[in-house]
């Protein structure tokens, strides 16, 4: 299949960060030409008009299957937030996690999100709603030490058989992640890196997300989180820590020494009082910094780009500095930053020839965008804009969001609607 975008205005991302109006040529899911001028092509499908085309937008944390559990914690802190979350996930079965997956993505398509990593168990039933939304997707099977789980047999097994059972799909990538310290031994830690490198896959974990969690770890005797990872030999290059409230310089240093990439969470460290993670430290130092929603029970939007836009508003006011993270930084890392958090910088994360064709398209005469053009586009889109400015999403080659629809959604969120009933009043906020 073809598709031409035809005299738009196109935000590569490239090295260079190139923005132009021009057209871009899709076929059989590849880019197949960019062009400042005009493409000579026969596409099946053409979309022209007032528009710019931009690299598909990439949350590096969230669990998508919680998407039913909106305003089922809100209000409370961390540990009384794990304690429902942990409470309802006991009592799931496949068909709402299903639904809940569905509801999620079709949200995040409608953010212009093309890839995401998800942090859960039972991921072959989200590979399964993934594959049906064909969104590209990482799937990370979450592990921790069996007298702490709800899943039925061990967690560590159950990743690597998700791992071996999904390999090689186009759209899916399966990988391992790890709870926290707080219900991992070291063994569990060890076990989850040799999985993923094994395999050669992505390995993800929550880290340093609270006060309590650094420091009741450190009372055990073995130091602080991230300090302690580094010691028995885990930190290392296809990792992605999560939160990363809580690091001193010398964790920061050690994080970007090892290869590990970040994914700031800012709207659900806030809501949960977590704290704020030092972004502009990490960047200083070099450590390649995404983000990520996090889940809708903690966050309560799969929003990228209000995410980003919270992100660069929460360092500046926190640090006192205007310029920290600035719209093309934050851009960057809902597209170029999160590609290679996934070693797949290659691949995907901007508009180049030869690469997948994963592209959002931004209607420019929405109100939350106009006026809009070169000049403006990047913190127009980063700073202004709203779901509702997102007029197509394509993920390798094919459309998934037309005319700001995503296909099939009224029987997505009826299904939705049906799974949240089996939970009828089970907590209530505050």
């Amino acid at each position: 299949m073809k598709i031409l975008l035809k005299d738009v205005l196109v935000v590569t991302q490239n090295q260079s960060r190139e923005i132009f109006h021009g057209s871009v040529l899709i076929e059989d899911g590849f880019i197949r030409e960019v062009s400042e001028g005009s493409i000579d092509a026969n596409p099946e499908t053409v979309i022209s008009g007032k528009y710019a085309v931009l690299p598909g937008f990439i949350n590096l944390h969230t669990h998508v299957a919680m998407s039913i559990f909106k305003g089922m914690g809100d209000d409370v802190p961390l540990d009384k937030f794990l304690e429902i979350t942990f409470t309802l996930d006991a009592r799931r079965d496949a068909e709402d996690i299903h639904a809940g997956a569905m509801l999620g993505i079709a949200e995040m398509l409608h953010s212009g999100i093309t890839t995401f990593v998800d942090f859960y168990y039972s991921e072959d039933v989200i590979a399964r709603a993934a594959e049906k939304a064909g969104i590209r997707s990482v799937l990370c099977w979450c592990t921790l030490d069996e007298e702490f789980t709800t899943q039925r047999g061990k967690p560590l097994q159950n990743a690597e058989t998700f791992i071996r059972e999904h390999r090689g799909k186009p759209l899916i990538i399966p990988g391992v992640a790890v709870q926290g310290v707080y219900v991992a031994s070291d063994e569990t830690w060890l076990k989850a890196r040799e999985i993923a490198e094994k395999y050669g896959t992505v390995c993800t974990y929550h880290l340093a997300e609270t006060k309590k969690e650094v420091y009741e770890f450190a009372k055990t005797g073995r130091g602080r989180p991230c300090e302690h990872l580094e010691k028995i030999g885990f930190l290392s290059q296809n990792q992605i820590a999560v939160h990363c409230c809580y690091l001193l310089r010398k964790e920061i240093k050690a994080l970007a020494k090892n290869g590990v990439s970040v994914a700031h969470c800012p709207a659900s460290n806030m809501k949960l009082a977590s704290g704020v993670a030092p972004v502009s430290a990490m960047v200083e130092e070099g450590i390649n910094t995404g983000i990520g929603t996090d889940s809708n029970a903690s966050n309560n939007t799969l929003d990228i780009v209000r995410e980003a836009r919270i992100a660069g508003l929460l360092q500046k006011v926190m640090f006192g500095n205007p310029a920290l993270l600035p719209a093309q930084t934050l851009l960057d890392m809902i597209t170029v930053n999160g590609a290679a958090a996934l070693g797949m910088k290659n691949k995907i994360g901007s508009i180049e020839t030869g690469k997948r064709a994963d592209l959002v398209v931004f209607n420019l005469e929405h109100p939350s965008l106009a006026p809009a053009d070169r000049g403006n586009i990047v913190p127009g889109i980063v700073y202004s804009a709203s779901q509702g400015a997102v007029e197509y999403v394509i993920v390798d080659g094919e459309i998934r969001v037309e005319h700001g629809r995503v296909n099939g959604e009224e029987k997505i969120v009826e299904a939705a609607e049906n799974a949240r009933r089996k939970f009828p009043g089970v907590f209530k906020s505050g």
